[in-house]
């Protein structure tokens, strides 16, 4: 047998086909599309197309231009449908936030919420290059667990902004660290969870037909998880809490594959919001407008915000009134972030929101198969968990907006006005893409025997 072997090429096999070029082309219609609506919006309201679209555009078509290049670089085998609709999102609801900006002369937001986005891509390009193998994440799980309460506490010590502690204000800046702390608290629970998978599994107690694993397997993360929710609840944030309860859950069953944590997960989130419901002044009156959103127009005082939102999908119909033709910003200071949803509803309809649907569905299930085709543990798990943020972010504030559950104050992933959730999105996109690619590369060519110099003499 040989002693020593020469990597030889895969004998002329052409290499599968990285699809940069497909991205491009989806990227061109991505950046299109925002700049026709943009062009729209000022065609409804003034006449005449806005000054500015080539400015929207270049700027537009720049950003995801950079990005496109460095994952060509960095990340060559990619999926290439993440980036248009991450794209194509946040070009949308640029558009979204000028709109609503026409009505609020005094309240501009779409300048800032530009420069947030790019700085959104300088973090997407950050990550592209200091993340040459999504495994390295996953070897700083205990300092990523600790970075991740660190920044939930911080708001703590702030003034409370429309009832809620998770904001850090200082002049004119804001940001919110809870926004940053769900993608670090994911990768804490996807690398923890990958190297305790296999006792999780096959060690543990039964109880009620679920089998639960030893408390000293599951305590670290389960710790963690009860600190990350407790201090939440203190903060009155509790949105971003049922998001990180919900990822973990989908975690736990991903690394288990036992539909017990479900259930389980189903229960508790079920005590824990009746009872925050029920003792938490701030969380109790939501609950009691998504039970009566009507109730402030019966007593005189006209409609919430939740009731508005109603009535902007019903005045929107099937097609809508038109972008740039609705009268959503009724709906108050949230129009531009909680409530963005409520200006597709009724400028374009069921079937604008039906499409906007479909694109985080798309999205979502593109993470899923980045989590299927993993080669590691670690990545399967950290693209399920940051799919999960993504799916029930969307489906929280979705149902919020249209009354099917509680008002939790988030926002709607590239959509609203946020820009700590702009940039934290676009860092999920670039591990997701990461994760992609190390799945999609074609495997390492075939090394094939060479004779050692005796044998050649011989």
């Amino acid at each position: 047998m040989s002693r020593w072997r020469r990597r030889t090429t895969a004998a002329g096999e052409p290499l599968p086909p990285t699809r940069r070029n497909t991205e491009f082309l989806l990227l061109v219609f991505a950046v299109l599309v925002p700049v026709f609506a943009y062009a729209n919006v000022g065609l409804a309201r003034h006449g005449s197309i806005p000054p500015d679209t080539a400015k929207y555009g270049l700027g537009l078509g720049l950003l995801v231009l950079i990005a496109h290049i460095l994952v060509r670089f960095f990340a060559p085998y990619a999926d290439p449908v993440l980036l248009p609709i991450a794209a194509l999102l946040n070009g949308l609801g640029l558009v979204l936030i000028y709109r609503l900006d026409l009505e609020t002369p005094k309240a501009q937001a779409a300048s800032s919420q530009l420069m947030w986005s790019a700085i959104g891509v300088i973090l997407f390009a950050a990550v592209m290059i200091a993340v040459r193998d999504h495994r390295s994440v996953g070897k700083y799980a205990y300092l990523a667990a600790a970075v991740a309460l660190f920044l939930m506490i911080v708001p703590v010590f702030f003034p409370a902004i429309n009832g809620a502690k998770v904001w850090i204000r200082a002049g004119a800046f804001s940001l919110q660290p809870g926004e940053f702390a769900k993608i670090i608290l994911v990768v804490f629970f996807a690398s923890y969870l990958a190297r305790t998978r296999e006792t999780l599994m096959m060690i543990g107690h039964r109880f009620c037909g679920v089998n639960l694993p030893r408390g000293r397997d599951l305590g670290p993360v389960l710790a963690v998880w009860l600190a990350s929710v407790g201090i939440l609840v203190l903060e009155r944030d509790l949105g971003t809490s049922f998001l990180y309860f919900g990822a973990f859950v989908v975690m736990l069953y991903v690394a288990t594959a036992r539909i017990g944590w479900i259930v389980v997960g189903l229960i508790l989130i079920s005590v824990g919001a009746f009872v925050v419901g029920s003792a938490e002044p701030h969380v109790h009156s939501r609950v009691q407008n998504w039970l009566d959103p009507f109730a402030s127009i019966h007593a005189g005082l006209g409609p919430g915000q939740l009731a508005q939102s109603l009535f902007c999908f019903a005045a929107g119909g099937l097609l809508g009134a038109g972008l740039g033709l609705g009268h959503s910003i009724l709906v108050g200071f949230a129009a531009k972030s909680d409530f963005i949803l409520a200006t597709v509803g009724e400028e374009l309809g069921l079937t604008g929101i039906a499409a906007l649907l479909v694109l985080y569905a798309l999205l979502v299930a593109r993470g899923f198969r980045a989590g299927l085709t993993a080669p590691d543990t670690f990545g399967s798990l950290l693209a399920y968990g940051l799919s999960a943020v993504l799916a029930i972010q969307v489906f929280v504030v979705a149902g919020g907006v249209t009354a099917l559950i509680p008002l939790t104050g988030m926002t709607m992933p590239f959509l609203a006005q946020g820009g700590s959730s702009v940039v934290t999105n676009w860092a999920l996109i670039a591990l997701l893409m990461k994760i992609s690619d190390r799945g999609r590369r074609p495997l390492a060519p075939i090394e094939e025997p060479v004779p050692l110099p005796e044998e050649v003499h011989a």
